[in-house]
């Protein structure tokens, strides 16, 4: 069960191995996509190259229809990856080793929907992938492995890649001791806990009043959606590019303080953020070379968080 490109590389090794026998994919139900296009998700396109059969109910816990079909499939095993839906307890007692869920933070630390942008957010200096056994809570059940990875200054984009390469291997090297009993799973300290809210188109609006490290965490964070973004004029402008420079502010946030032909600088809550690349309101993602070359800015010019 899952939906985003975070969930396929456990797909693709279950389906590779001939020990493993893949019932049913579970995953979100298709989208309407840009023009009207109906979309499916990675998984399901995943899931369709292996000619496996895929389930898309809208909703679990309302589809007894989808319950009763997997109670007949009478799975050993369910492993859940960034699905989407809360598992009702009627499905989590379905399989005999229970639901398995791979989890991108290092529990109890950043429990919910955002674990790896709230890493980047929060500034940590590492996160990873833990399995756990899934309870009726949220992201609460009892730990069976985990594995560590540094953050640096990877972007969304960098560290969801690895750590679903990095909780898939996770998951195949636990499987034969989940199988066997013979991994013991350990209770989360709840008073250690964190939660990762589900990230808010909203969350990308900035007025720069952010300090820069701030700001330049949320661009790395928000980079796959709902990006960094802000008003200059009347348009919107996308930051996908940028570093902390290490410079007093000048001037209120969001004013430009240096422009040169392949960068220009923002003044922030404190500090300075250089940008790279952006994308103006109704142009294609480019170099801020590029972009510098079609709009001509100017030290004093401010980015706002509403159009005027």
């Amino acid at each position: 069960m899952g939906t985003p490109d975070f969930a396929v590389p456990c797909l693709r090794a279950m389906a590779e191995r001939d020990d493993i026998e893949l019932e049913l994919v579970v995953t979100q139900p298709d989208k309407r996509g840009n023009r009207g296009k109906m979309t499916s998700s990675p998984v399901k396109k995943a899931a369709e190259e292996y000619g496996l059969q895929v389930a898309q109910p809208f909703s679990v816990r309302k589809d007894q229809e989808f319950i009763e079909r997997l109670r007949e499939l009478r799975p050993d095993i369910i492993v859940v990856a960034a699905y989407g839906q809360i598992l009702p307890e009627s499905v989590l007692s379905i399989p005999e080793l229970g639901c398995v869920n791979i989890h991108g933070s290092l529990l109890p630390e950043l429990r919910g929907a955002a674990p790896m942008q709230y890493a980047i957010l929060q500034g940590k200096e590492k996160t990873g992938v833990t399995l756990m056994q899934m309870d009726k809570g949220l992201d609460t059940g009892d730990m069976l492995a985990s594995r560590e990875l540094e953050i640096g200054d990877k972007d969304i984009l960098q560290l969801s890649e690895e750590l679903s390469h990095m909780g898939a291997q996770l998951f195949m090297d636990t499987l034969p001791g989940i199988v066997d009993r013979t991994i013991k799973a350990v209770p989360q300290d709840d008073s250690l806990s964190t939660y990762a809210h589900m990230i808010k188109k909203s969350d990308g609006l900035t007025d720069f009043s952010g300090s820069a490290r701030e700001e330049e965490r949320k661009l790395r964070a928000f980079k796959s959606w709902p990006v960094l973004h802000s008003f200059l004029g009347d348009k919107m402008v996308k930051f996908y590019g940028g570093e902390v420079l290490d410079l007093p502010a000048k001037g209120v946030p969001g004013t430009i303080s240096d422009v040169t032909k392949d960068w220009f600088d923002i003044s922030c809550g404190e500090g300075q953020l250089r940008i790279y690349e952006l994308q103006l309101q109704g142009k294609k993602r480019m170099s801020a070379r590029d972009f510098l070359r079609g709009r001509r800015l100017a030290p004093g010019d401010r980015f706002t968080n509403e159009p005027g």
